[in-house]
């Protein structure tokens, strides 16, 4: 058995792993962080998601920490020459639902209050105030806050075949997407310069004596050590297993499609793009009768809100990526991933109803790839970044659908704890102790899930 010493010990290479040990190296100047997995960096489910952030949050805390990390990844893609391409193309969610468009500005008044940044009403009037356009490539000059768009001229001419039926839409400003892992490279580049050490292997045992005293891997390796972090994602909760401890976590199956848009139907320059309203899927009758014998009920009602994607690569590339969550599955985590025979299908009928040339493609599909991964949440949907029971150990996780938007101002939080350095004031909301706070007990009972979108 060898045996070896760092300062901290992480359990977990996805990108809250690899944002903690960038943090913890390269910010906070820890000498001797080691970091854990038996998977090559950012491939169980940090490469699954369609790599998306947005700034609009329906509580003050999860806009305060969201804004935070989008303000690490702008200051990281300005150092970096936006190494990992970086835009503000936006997040547009569109309704045919008049009451739906209500909720939805009602939503974005709320946020302007915690700090979102402020809501422009268009409605195609002289005393409108005047629409930005979203850049492909750039979002240095790009607005923040959210455009409500009741304009259809408008609406048309930004988000080009976008269905008639839409009443409205709010194009949320501070929002985008990027490379996840070509920022999780960048970060993981950065920590290892500063002497971060990538072990291969897997932590199969926390030694504690009152505190963390070090890890045990799979390999029989003993590092001593004074912390530990538990970055696990959706090993999160068995992770906190071997410290003898629990975690009010759960994991979601949630999957994705890529498909080839060969007709050019999906607008190349948009960002995240959501159809807001509940719909039911345009079956034929043959097709309904089929479905009804494989016992797929679940496609044939009402299916849920939230069909989305995005275009997907540069200039000249045909790729979407697109996902839809109209079942959760809650499971431990096992692999490979259940996966939905029908599911590539169903989502492209799905976005069928935000723009309705989709509808070409259900006499033959285009070519597709399925994956997916596990989203661990909590029950509110709030992270976790602070301490575990047990002293010197640590959790950061618990990130959901919005890992890549959130991990540096989580990671940076966790960092924080894990080293005594001063922490902001919405730190609190996203320990562990919070669920000790009666006032927050009685707020869980009126606190929204928050989603993924």
């Amino acid at each position: 058995m060898s045996r070896r010493s760092a300062d901290v010990v992480i359990a977990g290479a996805g990108i809250a792993g690899v944002a903690t040990a960038y943090f913890l190296a390269v910010r906070s100047g820890v000498a001797r962080v080691v970091l854990c997995d038996p998977l090559p960096p950012l491939t169980l489910t940090s490469d699954k998601s369609t790599e998306c952030y947005r700034n609009l949050w329906p509580n003050q805390p999860m806009v305060r920490l969201v804004n935070r990390s989008i303000d690490l990844l702008e200051e990281l893609a300005g150092e970096s020459g936006n190494a990992f391409g970086m835009n503000r193309r936006g997040y547009l969610y569109a309704t045919a639902s008049p009451e739906r468009l209500a909720a939805l500005q009602a939503g974005a008044e709320r946020a302007a209050e915690f700090g979102s940044g402020p809501m422009r009403v268009h409605r195609g009037e002289a005393g409108d105030p005047p629409y930005s356009p979203a850049a492909a490539d750039e979002w240095e000059a790009a607005p923040t806050g959210t455009d409500l768009i009741t304009d259809q001229a408008l609406l048309q001419r930004q988000f080009p075949g976008i269905s008639e039926k839409t009443v409205g839409a709010l194009h949320v400003r501070r929002a985008g997407f990027l490379s996840a892992q070509q920022l999780g490279a960048y970060l993981l580049d950065r920590a290892r310069t500063a002497g971060v050490t990538l072990l291969p292997r897997r932590v199969v045992a926390v030694r504690t004596a009152g505190k963390v005293t070090g890890v045990t891997l799979d390999d029989a390796t003993a590092i001593d050590c004074g912390a530990f972090v538990d970055a696990a994602g959706p090993m999160l909760a068995p992770v906190a297993g071997l410290l003898g401890e629990s975690l009010p976590v759960h994991s979601e199956v949630h999957l994705k499609v890529g498909f080839r848009d060969t007709l050019g139907v999906f607008p190349r320059d948009a960002g995240l793009l959501i159809w807001h309203d509940p719909q039911r899927l345009d079956w034929s009758m043959e097709e309904r009768e089929h479905l009804a014998a494989a016992d797929r009920h679940d496609l044939l009602g009402e299916m849920p809100s939230a069909c989305h994607g995005r275009p997907e690569g540069g200039t000249g590339s045909p790729w979407v990526l697109a996902l839809w969550e109209y079942h959760r599955q809650v499971l431990e985590p096992v692999w490979p991933l259940p996966v939905d025979p029908l599911y590539g299908e169903v989502v492209i009928r799905g976005l069928a109803a935000m723009f309705p040339a989709m509808a070409r493609y259900l006499d033959h599909m285009p070519q597709q790839v399925v994956d997916g991964g596990y989203y661990t949440k909590t029950v509110e949907n709030r992270p976790l970044a602070g301490p575990l029971q047990t002293a010197g150990a640590f959790v950061i996780g618990a990130l959901s659908g919005f890992g890549i938007m959130a991990a540096c101002g989580l990671a940076e939080l966790g960092a924080a704890h894990v080293t005594g350095d001063p922490l902001p004031e919405h730190a609190a909301a996203f320990t562990l102790a919070r669920y000790d706070d009666p006032a927050y007990q009685r707020e869980l009972a009126t606190l929204t899930e928050t989603g993924q979108i």
